[in-house]
Protein backbone atom coordinates (compact mmCIF):
# COMPACT_ATOMS: atom_id res chain seq x y z
CA UNK A 1 0.00 0.00 0.00
CA UNK A 2 1.62 3.23 -1.22
CA UNK A 3 -0.43 5.51 0.60
CA UNK A 4 -3.07 5.35 3.69
CA UNK A 5 -5.45 8.90 3.59
CA UNK A 6 -6.90 10.01 6.89
CA UNK A 7 -9.86 12.39 7.63
CA UNK A 8 -11.54 12.89 10.46
CA UNK A 9 -15.20 12.97 10.42
CA UNK A 10 -17.37 15.81 12.42
CA UNK A 11 -20.78 15.98 11.41
CA UNK A 12 -19.69 16.85 7.72
CA UNK A 13 -20.42 13.49 5.88
CA UNK A 14 -21.64 15.62 2.71
CA UNK A 15 -17.61 17.22 2.57
CA UNK A 16 -16.48 13.96 3.45
CA UNK A 17 -18.10 12.07 0.64
CA UNK A 18 -17.37 15.61 -1.99
CA UNK A 19 -14.06 14.95 -0.67
CA UNK A 20 -13.30 11.09 -1.44
CA UNK A 21 -15.40 12.19 -5.09
CA UNK A 22 -12.50 14.56 -5.97
CA UNK A 23 -9.65 11.90 -4.31
CA UNK A 24 -10.94 8.96 -7.04
CA UNK A 25 -11.17 10.97 -9.65
CA UNK A 26 -8.28 12.40 -9.80
CA UNK A 27 -5.74 9.98 -8.33
CA UNK A 28 -3.61 7.72 -10.24
CA UNK A 29 -0.74 6.23 -10.06
CA UNK A 30 -0.58 4.91 -6.52
CA UNK A 31 -2.07 2.63 -4.63
CA UNK A 32 -4.23 4.25 -1.64
CA UNK A 33 -6.60 2.86 1.10
CA UNK A 34 -9.19 5.96 2.69
CA UNK A 35 -9.77 5.60 6.66
CA UNK A 36 -12.03 7.96 8.73
CA UNK A 37 -12.17 8.23 12.14
CA UNK A 38 -15.91 9.39 13.31
CA UNK A 39 -15.37 11.67 16.59
CA UNK A 40 -19.15 12.21 16.57
CA UNK A 41 -20.88 8.50 15.81
CA UNK A 42 -24.00 8.98 17.08
CA UNK A 43 -25.30 11.81 15.01
CA UNK A 44 -25.78 9.15 12.51
CA UNK A 45 -24.00 10.90 9.49
CA UNK A 46 -21.03 8.18 8.77
CA UNK A 47 -24.30 5.77 7.81
CA UNK A 48 -24.38 7.94 4.37
CA UNK A 49 -20.63 7.71 3.48
CA UNK A 50 -20.77 4.33 4.37
CA UNK A 51 -23.01 3.22 1.35
CA UNK A 52 -21.66 5.89 -1.16
CA UNK A 53 -18.02 4.43 -0.35
CA UNK A 54 -18.68 1.03 1.53
CA UNK A 55 -14.59 0.49 0.54
CA UNK A 56 -13.48 3.08 3.41
CA UNK A 57 -12.12 1.81 6.95
CA UNK A 58 -14.35 3.62 9.44
CA UNK A 59 -13.66 3.90 13.08
CA UNK A 60 -15.78 4.95 15.83
CA UNK A 61 -14.68 7.07 18.77
CA UNK A 62 -16.82 6.88 21.99
CA UNK A 63 -16.27 10.66 22.09
CA UNK A 64 -14.79 13.45 20.34
CA UNK A 65 -11.33 13.55 22.16
CA UNK A 66 -10.24 16.35 19.23
CA UNK A 67 -8.40 16.71 15.72
CA UNK A 68 -4.89 15.73 16.79
CA UNK A 69 -6.37 12.05 18.77
CA UNK A 70 -8.57 11.48 15.80
CA UNK A 71 -5.81 11.51 13.55
CA UNK A 72 -2.87 9.35 15.85
CA UNK A 73 -5.95 6.45 15.95
CA UNK A 74 -6.54 6.70 12.57
CA UNK A 75 -2.46 6.58 11.32
CA UNK A 76 -2.21 3.77 13.99
CA UNK A 77 -4.19 0.87 12.14
CA UNK A 78 -2.89 2.07 8.44
CA UNK A 79 -0.95 -0.12 6.00
CA UNK A 80 0.58 2.33 3.73
CA UNK A 81 4.08 3.84 3.21
CA UNK A 82 2.81 7.04 3.51
CA UNK A 83 0.04 8.83 5.43
CA UNK A 84 -2.46 11.23 4.29
CA UNK A 85 -3.63 13.33 7.07
CA UNK A 86 -6.60 15.41 5.17
CA UNK A 87 -9.49 17.72 5.77
CA UNK A 88 -13.20 16.57 5.59
CA UNK A 89 -13.52 20.50 3.72
CA UNK A 90 -11.07 19.54 1.43
CA UNK A 91 -11.23 19.18 -2.67
CA UNK A 92 -8.31 17.91 -4.92
CA UNK A 93 -8.53 19.30 -8.34
CA UNK A 94 -5.81 17.38 -10.15
CA UNK A 95 -3.28 13.97 -9.07
CA UNK A 96 -1.59 15.92 -6.40
CA UNK A 97 -1.85 12.74 -3.98
CA UNK A 98 0.41 10.95 -6.83
CA UNK A 99 2.64 13.80 -7.28
CA UNK A 100 3.24 14.32 -3.39
CA UNK A 101 4.26 10.37 -3.43
CA UNK A 102 6.65 11.10 -6.34
CA UNK A 103 8.31 13.98 -4.76
CA UNK A 104 8.97 12.09 -1.51
CA UNK A 105 10.19 9.35 -2.97
CA UNK A 106 12.75 11.25 -4.97
CA UNK A 107 13.54 13.70 -1.44
CA UNK A 108 14.58 11.28 1.02
CA UNK A 109 15.62 14.37 2.70
CA UNK A 110 12.09 15.53 3.56
CA UNK A 111 10.30 13.92 6.30
CA UNK A 112 6.49 15.45 5.27
CA UNK A 113 5.09 17.83 2.74
CA UNK A 114 1.74 19.72 2.53
CA UNK A 115 0.39 21.38 -0.67
CA UNK A 116 -0.87 25.60 -0.87
CA UNK A 117 -4.30 26.08 0.40
CA UNK A 118 -6.43 28.02 -2.40
CA UNK A 119 -9.96 29.39 -1.93
CA UNK A 120 -13.19 28.04 -4.33
CA UNK A 121 -12.90 30.94 -6.14
CA UNK A 122 -8.94 29.56 -7.57
CA UNK A 123 -7.21 32.03 -5.27
CA UNK A 124 -4.21 31.30 -3.16
CA UNK A 125 -4.94 31.32 0.57
CA UNK A 126 -2.96 33.45 2.86
CA UNK A 127 -0.42 30.73 5.77
CA UNK A 128 2.18 31.68 8.56
CA UNK A 129 5.24 30.82 6.81
CA UNK A 130 7.51 30.34 9.96
CA UNK A 131 7.16 29.63 14.01
CA UNK A 132 8.55 33.38 14.49
CA UNK A 133 5.63 34.85 11.53
CA UNK A 134 2.75 33.44 13.79
CA UNK A 135 4.35 34.00 16.90
CA UNK A 136 4.83 37.98 15.85
CA UNK A 137 0.80 37.85 15.36
CA UNK A 138 0.30 36.98 19.14
CA UNK A 139 1.64 40.37 20.01
CA UNK A 140 -1.06 42.89 20.76
CA UNK A 141 0.86 46.31 19.76
CA UNK A 142 0.33 49.42 18.14
CA UNK A 143 1.04 49.20 13.86
CA UNK A 144 3.90 51.60 14.83
CA UNK A 145 7.48 51.49 12.92
CA UNK A 146 10.02 50.87 15.46
CA UNK A 147 7.64 48.34 17.81
CA UNK A 148 7.46 46.46 14.39
CA UNK A 149 11.34 46.85 13.83
CA UNK A 150 12.18 45.76 17.51
CA UNK A 151 9.65 42.82 17.13
CA UNK A 152 11.27 41.70 13.85
CA UNK A 153 14.62 41.91 15.59
CA UNK A 154 13.58 39.56 18.61
CA UNK A 155 11.64 36.68 16.37
CA UNK A 156 14.06 36.92 12.65
CA UNK A 157 12.78 34.91 10.24
CA UNK A 158 14.70 31.79 9.14
CA UNK A 159 16.94 31.12 6.28
CA UNK A 160 16.45 28.04 4.42
CA UNK A 161 19.03 27.08 1.61
CA UNK A 162 16.18 24.66 0.27
CA UNK A 163 13.72 27.49 -1.14
CA UNK A 164 10.97 24.55 -0.65
CA UNK A 165 11.44 24.42 3.00
CA UNK A 166 9.50 26.04 5.99
CA UNK A 167 8.98 25.57 9.56
CA UNK A 168 5.48 23.94 9.67
CA UNK A 169 2.77 22.86 7.69
CA UNK A 170 -0.83 22.86 8.04
CA UNK A 171 -2.85 20.31 9.47
CA UNK A 172 -5.56 20.32 6.53
CA UNK A 173 -2.98 18.59 4.12
CA UNK A 174 0.45 16.76 5.43
CA UNK A 175 1.68 13.93 3.49
CA UNK A 176 4.03 11.90 5.47
CA UNK A 177 6.67 8.92 6.04
CA UNK A 178 5.06 6.41 7.75
CA UNK A 179 8.42 6.71 10.15
CA UNK A 180 7.11 10.22 11.04
CA UNK A 181 4.12 9.14 13.25
CA UNK A 182 6.06 6.48 13.96
CA UNK A 183 9.15 8.30 15.85
CA UNK A 184 7.62 10.87 17.12
CA UNK A 185 4.10 9.29 18.47
CA UNK A 186 2.19 11.54 16.20
CA UNK A 187 0.01 14.46 17.60
CA UNK A 188 0.34 15.49 21.06
CA UNK A 189 -2.92 14.49 22.91
CA UNK A 190 -2.99 17.79 24.81
CA UNK A 191 -4.23 19.63 22.22
CA UNK A 192 -8.51 19.74 21.32
CA UNK A 193 -7.98 21.78 18.08
CA UNK A 194 -5.79 23.98 16.99
CA UNK A 195 -2.13 24.37 17.71
CA UNK A 196 -1.42 20.83 17.43
CA UNK A 197 0.03 21.01 13.72
CA UNK A 198 2.59 23.65 14.36
CA UNK A 199 3.96 21.57 17.45
CA UNK A 200 3.52 18.71 15.56
CA UNK A 201 5.96 20.17 12.97
CA UNK A 202 8.53 21.19 15.03
CA UNK A 203 8.74 17.45 16.49
CA UNK A 204 8.87 16.27 12.65
CA UNK A 205 11.22 18.78 11.71
CA UNK A 206 14.06 17.04 13.87
CA UNK A 207 13.49 14.08 11.63
CA UNK A 208 13.70 15.84 8.11
CA UNK A 209 12.81 18.67 5.98
CA UNK A 210 9.40 19.72 6.40
CA UNK A 211 8.12 21.26 2.07
CA UNK A 212 5.83 23.02 0.37
CA UNK A 213 5.85 22.31 -3.22
CA UNK A 214 4.09 25.67 -5.46
CA UNK A 215 2.42 22.99 -8.15
CA UNK A 216 0.88 20.72 -5.38
CA UNK A 217 -2.52 22.36 -4.35
CA UNK A 218 -5.95 21.74 -2.81
CA UNK A 219 -9.00 23.62 -2.16
CA UNK A 220 -9.98 24.54 1.03
CA UNK A 221 -13.59 25.16 2.04
CA UNK A 222 -13.14 25.87 5.75
CA UNK A 223 -16.46 24.37 7.30
CA UNK A 224 -17.47 26.46 9.36
CA UNK A 225 -17.43 24.89 13.23
CA UNK A 226 -18.08 26.41 16.36
CA UNK A 227 -14.38 26.65 17.62
CA UNK A 228 -13.92 29.30 14.92
CA UNK A 229 -13.15 32.71 15.58
CA UNK A 230 -15.43 35.56 15.40
CA UNK A 231 -15.91 39.13 16.23
CA UNK A 232 -12.49 39.43 14.79
CA UNK A 233 -10.86 42.96 15.52
CA UNK A 234 -7.39 44.01 16.39
CA UNK A 235 -7.37 43.44 19.90
CA UNK A 236 -9.55 39.87 19.42
CA UNK A 237 -7.50 38.53 15.95
CA UNK A 238 -7.70 34.64 18.05
CA UNK A 239 -10.76 32.63 18.85
CA UNK A 240 -10.65 31.42 22.84
CA UNK A 241 -10.13 28.00 21.87
CA UNK A 242 -7.37 28.46 18.76
CA UNK A 243 -5.50 30.50 21.79
CA UNK A 244 -5.62 28.79 24.59
CA UNK A 245 -3.93 26.02 22.18
CA UNK A 246 -1.35 28.27 20.95
CA UNK A 247 -0.46 29.17 23.84
CA UNK A 248 0.48 25.72 25.02
CA UNK A 249 2.17 25.21 22.16
CA UNK A 250 4.75 28.28 22.87
CA UNK A 251 5.04 27.20 26.34
CA UNK A 252 5.82 23.51 24.85
CA UNK A 253 8.12 24.62 21.97
CA UNK A 254 9.87 27.76 23.98
CA UNK A 255 9.70 27.30 27.70
CA UNK A 256 8.09 29.20 30.55
CA UNK A 257 9.79 32.07 30.15
CA UNK A 258 8.46 32.89 26.50
CA UNK A 259 4.62 31.65 27.70
CA UNK A 260 4.49 34.05 31.00
CA UNK A 261 6.12 36.69 29.01
CA UNK A 262 3.10 36.68 26.52
CA UNK A 263 0.47 36.26 29.18
CA UNK A 264 1.85 39.08 31.26
CA UNK A 265 1.64 41.11 27.79
CA UNK A 266 -2.32 40.23 27.93
CA UNK A 267 -2.31 41.49 31.39
CA UNK A 268 -0.65 44.69 31.01
CA UNK A 269 -2.57 45.60 27.71
CA UNK A 270 -6.10 45.79 29.72
CA UNK A 271 -5.68 49.08 30.56
CA UNK A 272 -3.95 49.94 27.30
CA UNK A 273 -7.24 48.89 24.99
CA UNK A 274 -9.58 50.64 27.57
CA UNK A 275 -7.44 53.55 27.82
CA UNK A 276 -6.90 53.78 24.22
CA UNK A 277 -10.49 53.83 23.04
CA UNK A 278 -11.54 56.24 26.35
CA UNK A 279 -9.13 58.63 25.09
CA UNK A 280 -10.42 58.30 21.37
CA UNK A 281 -14.40 58.79 22.58
CA UNK A 282 -13.29 61.78 24.43
CA UNK A 283 -11.50 63.32 21.64
CA UNK A 284 -14.52 62.31 19.31
CA UNK A 285 -16.52 64.62 21.82
CA UNK A 286 -18.79 61.01 23.06
CA UNK A 287 -19.20 59.66 26.46
CA UNK A 288 -16.15 58.19 27.54
CA UNK A 289 -17.52 54.61 28.20
CA UNK A 290 -19.42 54.19 25.13
CA UNK A 291 -18.41 51.39 22.82
CA UNK A 292 -16.53 49.20 24.73
CA UNK A 293 -17.68 45.98 23.80
CA UNK A 294 -14.39 45.00 21.71
CA UNK A 295 -12.39 45.80 25.04
CA UNK A 296 -14.49 44.10 27.17
CA UNK A 297 -14.23 40.24 24.90
CA UNK A 298 -10.92 41.41 25.10
CA UNK A 299 -10.85 41.08 29.44
CA UNK A 300 -12.93 37.69 29.15
CA UNK A 301 -11.06 36.15 26.43
CA UNK A 302 -8.00 36.67 28.64
CA UNK A 303 -9.76 35.85 31.60
CA UNK A 304 -10.07 32.11 29.99
CA UNK A 305 -6.29 32.14 29.20
CA UNK A 306 -5.41 32.60 32.95
CA UNK A 307 -7.56 29.82 33.82
CA UNK A 308 -5.69 27.62 31.97
CA UNK A 309 -2.59 29.28 33.08
CA UNK A 310 -1.17 26.71 35.54
CA UNK A 311 -2.08 23.87 34.06
CA UNK A 312 -0.08 25.33 30.85
CA UNK A 313 3.25 26.60 32.94
CA UNK A 314 3.26 23.30 34.63
CA UNK A 315 2.40 21.12 30.71
CA UNK A 316 -0.38 19.42 32.57
CA UNK A 317 -1.40 16.35 31.02
CA UNK A 318 -4.85 16.30 29.77
CA UNK A 319 -6.95 18.04 26.64
CA UNK A 320 -6.68 21.20 26.65
CA UNK A 321 -10.44 21.96 25.49
CA UNK A 322 -12.19 24.96 26.65
CA UNK A 323 -16.17 24.70 28.15
CA UNK A 324 -18.46 25.80 26.81
CA UNK A 325 -19.15 28.85 29.01
CA UNK A 326 -15.73 29.81 28.04
CA UNK A 327 -16.00 30.08 24.29
CA UNK A 328 -16.43 33.72 24.32
CA UNK A 329 -16.79 33.96 20.31
CA UNK A 330 -19.95 31.55 20.69
CA UNK A 331 -21.29 33.69 23.14
CA UNK A 332 -20.47 37.29 21.91
CA UNK A 333 -22.28 35.76 18.21
CA UNK A 334 -24.83 34.62 19.82
CA UNK A 335 -25.89 37.45 22.32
Amino acid sequence: MDVSIIIINYRTPQLIINCLKSIYQFTSGVTFEIIIVDNDPENGGGALVRDTFPEVRWIDLPSNPGFGIANNKGMSIANGKYFLLLNADTLVTDNVIGRCFQRMNERQDIIACGALQYYPDGTPMPFYKSFNEFRKTFFIVPPAGFIERAINKLYPEPEYQDPDQYDWLVGAFIFLRREGFEKTGGFSDDFFMYGEDVEWSGRLSKLGKLCYFKDCIFIHLENNNPFRRTNISWINRFSTQMQVSNLLWVRKQYGAFQYVLLILHYLLMVPVVFGWKIAFNIKSRRNPLTELRTQRIYVRKTAVLLKYFWATLFLKKGSYKIKPYENIDLLTASS
